[in-house]
């Protein structure tokens, strides 16, 4: 165990070493620091943090870099993340406000953790397994077309062309509108399925032909599809950094949506804000990088996860505490929707 000395000569280090992207030497932690220590006392506690793994000297003659292991103990040592300011929190809530349906919410939350932070920006878009039905509509588009139109929970809005067998009239769908809704209103996607099998038996024969086609786009829809997307923003944050394992890597692993949704799903608790530090990762490729992430969603509900991604070398206080903002401003939102 280091004692509260060490652990102030480690944190110093890892403020200065973000700050100026330099080795850290003991005369600059005595000269910018109030460490209340001769610079020999520092010189001894660098050593010990060297020896115990949580500080390196990247090359002879020059001042120590934190290691994986001192930005994890930094990490788990806060006491705290760093509050935004009233005016960023205006600004968070007043961008976010201009959302008019998921997708804007999504993109717009992108472009604020990359702004807000300087890092890459990557936003989970809500599970359709995870979501309910809010509302179901049918928009008759000719005499044997309809648009489905299924509204979920979590502002999700997903449209499919329904080609009928028969033609169909205003009166058979409002009757068709009505018990969908009936029946599926506010179930779980997960759910549907087996409520669809029981659908048939609400309608008449003469119409059940259609029904039937309308009920078949509802499980292609909602049960038989299992999309997972991420959205990323900032890329061009990173090339401001220094990778030891390469710029081209980590954009290569940004590049795939599976390998993302890995990257989201290893990123621990949901309900917190949470760090994954270098070698940490295991996903190949961003072993260099850092994840702050964490859930979001409606009211204790969370839905996906968002976070931002850059060096190491990262200001840990400022991104976990715009991380843990933006998600709950998205998540009011969501709520509100």
């Amino acid at each position: 165990m280091l004692d509260d000395r060490k652990l102030a000569v480690l944190r110093a280090i890892v403020e200065d070493f973000v700050s100026t992207n330099e080795p850290v030497g003991s005369k600059s932690l005595v000269d910018r620091h109030n460490l209340d220590v001769s610079p020999a006392t520092i010189r001894n506690d660098m050593a010990v943090l060297e020896e115990q793994g949580y500080i390196v000297q990247p090359h002879t003659s020059a001042g120590r870099i934190p290691t994986d292991l001192g930005y994890r103990l930094f990490v788990d040592r806060l006491s705290g993340v760093k509050p935004l300011s009233a005016a960023e929190r205006r600004a968070i809530e007043t961008f976010l406000a201009g959302a008019y349906d998921l997708d804007s919410v999504v993109m717009r939350t992108v472009r604020l953790l990359a702004q807000l932070t300087r890092q890459v920006a990557v936003v989970q878009y809500p599970s359709l397994t995870r979501s309910a039905i809010r509302h179901i509509e049918l928009v008759p588009l000719s005499d044997r077309r309809l648009l489905l139109v299924v509204i979920t929970d979590t502002g999700r809005v997903e449209q499919r062309t329904v080609e009928l067998p028969g033609e169909i009239g205003d009166e058979s769908i409002t009757q068709l509108r009505a018990v969908l809704n009936a029946c599926l209103d506010g179930r779980k996607l997960a759910d549907v399925a087996s409520v669809v099998a029981e659908l048939p038996n609400r309608v008449s024969a003469v119409e059940r032909p259609n029904a039937a086609a309308v009920f078949s786009v509802i499980l292609e829809t909602v049960v038989e599809r299992r999309e997972e997307r991420v959205v990323v923003g900032g890329a061009a944050n990173l090339t401001q950094a220094d990778f030891s394992r390469g710029l081209h890597e980590v954009l290569e692993a940004l590049e795939e949506q599976v390998v993302l949704m890995r990257l989201l799903g290893e990123s621990g608790d949901q309900a917190r804000v949470t760090v994954r530090i270098g070698s940490e990762n295991e996903v190949d490729g961003l072993r260099s990088t850092s994840l702050v992430a964490t859930g979001y969603g409606a009211g204790d509900q969370s839905l996906a996860r968002l976070g931002v991604l850059g060096p190491t070398r990262m200001d840990y206080p400022t991104a976990m505490g715009a991380v843990r903002a933006v998600a709950r401003y998205v998540g009011q939102i969501l709520a509100e929707s």
